[in-house]
């Protein structure tokens, strides 16, 4: 499912029109990354966690050339399933 189909999902059944639910859907997502621009952590109890972790810089190597490189420390963000979402898959 992409972008596209899942708004149109929400607007079938929540019964929006689907701009409405376009701004539905752009608000939750504008939300969770903003709240994890701030290093907060989104919980959504039965569904997941959205959290931020830290890498540290590191050496790895070009694939193309075998010539090591520094790879910089970022900023990930990442997403722990909760147990209702992993239920409703299994």
């Amino acid at each position: 499912m992409n972008k596209q189909e899942l708004i149109a999902s929400i607007a079938d059944v929540a019964g929006l029109s689907k701009g409405d639910a376009i701004k539905a859907v752009e608000a939750v997502f504008d939300t969770i990354t903003s709240s994890l621009k701030r290093g907060d952590e989104v919980r959504m109890v039965g569904f997941g966690t959205f959290s931020v972790t830290k890498r540290k810089a590191s050496t790895g190597r070009n694939p193309r050339t075998g010539e090591p490189m520094t790879i910089k420390a970022s900023t990930q963000p990442k997403f722990k399933a909760g147990k209702g979402l992993k239920d409703a898959c299994n």
